[in-house]
């Protein structure tokens, strides 16, 4: 290693990446799917509770003077709102302090905001924490996603990013069903039980929060940011427990790759990386995340209302019939996965982001002609949703591995931020208004939009998508900090 100026400016060669991508499956990747991973079930906690109390926050007796609009509409918007902010603040911060100690801080941001939420008193209240919690979930999204494509080898790091962010689902499974616990009259007062179902993501998030200080920092940002040294011996310890494991000694690792250290990189730079070195990948990320954030946001935020409204289905019930779609919701990802590192990124994304598109077109002409009963709603759905949430989960895939790694988590919350203002914002509001006014018509064309924006978002993945399967990320996108190679001591 050669030593060119200041700690930030030195310039250093080494072998991290293609080490960490030829390390077979192990305890040590569980570890990391564990601690990171879990954070997707709160999410999806967070929108299921909502989504299925809405209906009872807006009874007489519940403690809190709300509408079902505004459950629904602003509440939903708002957190939204946060999870954009809170992406973009955490994401530059990540870039710039690391991977751990961001998805930390980001996770304790959740616990508080949700605590506060359970004891919400009145509307603005319940508004100001819902932003909030939604502030901690989008810097989660920017500080876990770098960090599993960064510590996953690139064999599976396609169907480990899906399957995890997939499991967004188990969490709107075990939202619906505590809902259904939560509003049972029966067992819990009206003032109380919606109360619970927040408290309950408090508790499952001090267990996450313990896991994940094991997971340590991605070797990857180490020795970009003056942490060669930590990097190596972080590389070196995982390589002898997993020969100790299988019992056999590691291939060598190739190529090297020669980087001049740097302690950040500036926003005009990334912007500048984004898109003027990368404008299909910036078109490509923008269509995938608008598209499955508008039909998701828009769509899945008021599906309790839709049952309750057209179907006459008890608000405690609704629950069950989520329960049903989110389990869908998390085997598409799961039995789907495989394939975006076998068959292709391209012809994976492009088909599941149309094939969705073209079903919720279907679901929508059912819906508006009456053909459909809470049931087989329920199963319309699923089936939209099963293709609809593996290609959502390659959104984030995508945008996080096919731009240079000083960039990744600032690349992430970008996309993640814009596309879901654009879709998750304005579709919640406009779809709140849609399904109020109790006309089929209305609800089904909001279907519709949100089937036309999956369509196009297919399309331009069909021409622009990325063959990153089974590619060390260094490959599919150079480093800004990379070198011709020097005089240096391969690490």
């Amino acid at each position: 290693m050669s030593d060119t100026g200041t700690a930030a400016g030195r310039t250093v060669t080494t072998r991290i990446p293609a080490r960490l991508d030829r390390l077979p499956w192990s305890r040590w990747h569980w570890m990391i799917v564990i601690g990171l991973g879990t954070v997707w079930i709160l999410d999806g906690l967070e929108v299921t509770v909502v989504g299925n109390i809405a209906s009872r926050l807006s009874e007489d007796g519940s403690g809190l003077a709300i509408t079902d609009a505004q459950v629904t509409g602003i509440a939903a918007a708002l957190y939204v709102a946060g999870a954009c902010s809170g992406a973009l603040f955490f994401g530059w911060l990540t870039d710039r302090f690391g991977r751990k100690k961001l998805f930390l801080i980001t996770l304790a941001v959740y616990l508080a905001a949700t605590a506060l939420t359970a004891i919400s008193f009145s509307a603005w209240w319940f508004f100001v924490f819902r932003f909030l919690t939604g502030f901690g979930i989008g810097g989660e999204y920017a500080a876990i996603n770098s960090a599993i494509d960064e510590l996953i080898p690139s064999k599976y790091r396609g169907r480990v990013d899906l399957i995890i962010n997939g499991s967004f689902w188990l969490g709107a499974m075990a939202g619906s069903l505590l809902s259904v616990l939560a509003l049972n009259t029966d067992i819990f007062p009206k003032d109380i039980g919606w109360r619970l179902t927040f408290a309950l993501g408090v508790v499952l998030g001090l267990v996450i929060l313990l896991v994940r200080r094991h997971v340590p920092e991605s070797p990857r940002w180490m020795f970009i940011h003056g942490k060669d040294e930590a990097a190596e011996k972080l590389v070196g310890e995982v390589e002898q427990e997993v020969e100790r494991e299988t019992g056999h000694a590691l291939p060598p690792a190739e190529p090297a790759i020669t980087v001049r250290q740097r302690k950040s990189i500036g926003f005009g730079l990334i912007a500048r990386t984004v898109f003027r070195s990368y404008p299909r990948r910036a078109v490509l990320g923008l269509a995938l995340f608008i598209g499955q954030a508008f039909l998701y946001n828009a769509i899945t935020f008021g599906f309790g209302s839709i049952l309750v409204k057209f179907f006459d289905v008890s608000s405690g019930a609704t629950g069950y019939y989520f329960a049903v779609i989110a389990f869908c919701n998390f085997l598409g990802p799961l039995l789907l996965g495989r394939l975006f590192d076998t068959v292709g990124r391209k012809p994976m994304i492009a088909g599941t982001y149309i094939a969705s598109g073209l079903l919720l077109f279907v679901t929508a002409w059912l819906f508006q002609n009456g053909s459909l009963t809470a049931a087989t709603m329920t199963g319309c759905w699923c089936v939209v949703l099963f293709f609809a949430s593996a290609g959502a989960s390659s959104a984030y895939l995508t945008v996080s591995e096919i731009f240079p790694m000083e960039t990744r988590a600032m690349a992430i919350a970008f996309f993640y931020a814009v596309g879901t203002a654009a879709g998750g914002i304005t579709g919640p509001l406009v779809f709140a208004d849609l399904t109020e006014s109790g006309i089929p018509g209305d609800t089904a064309l909001a279907f519709c939009i949100g089937a036309s924006l999956m369509v196009v978002a297919g399309l331009v993945a069909l021409f622009f998508a990325v063959a990153a399967e089974q590619k060390s990320l260094e490959d599919i996108a150079t480093p800004l900090s990379a070198q011709e190679r020097e005089d240096s001591t391969p690490r």
